[in-house]
């Protein structure tokens, strides 16, 4: 497990079906080996956390305030708050403790505690 696999919105591509049937590429795998250019990226909350050098979004001191996260977490559909929910995990007890709970899952997103 490591802390590529988890998306800058929460997601945790380590077990996304989408990532396991190579119909995405991932949110972050790629673009630190030179593969990918960031600059071509069309998700403006990817492009922020990773020019900030973020492992996510839970790392930044906006990300109360944050337009971006706010309009993304706004959307309807269930995994968007799964997301949230996911990022404010990580802010509380830590990316180890969430890799240990996201790695049982079977997609995306699960149950945190």
């Amino acid at each position: 497990m490591n802390k590529e696999q988890i998306g800058c919105c929460g997601a945790f591509c380590g077990t996304c079906p989408v990532i396991k049937e190579k119909q995405c590429k991932g949110c972050k795998i790629g673009y630190q080996t030179g593969e990918r250019d960031i600059k071509k990226a069309k998700c403006k909350m990817k492009v922020c956390c990773l020019q900030k050098g973020f492992i996510s979004c839970a790392d930044c001191s906006d990300f109360d305030t944050c337009d971006i996260l706010n309009s993304f977490y706004s959307k309807n559909g269930y995994k968007y708050k799964k997301y949230k929910e996911s990022l404010d995990f990580i802010r509380s007890s830590g990316y180890e403790k969430y890799l240990e709970i996201a790695n049982i899952w079977t997609k995306q997103y699960g149950k945190l505690k």
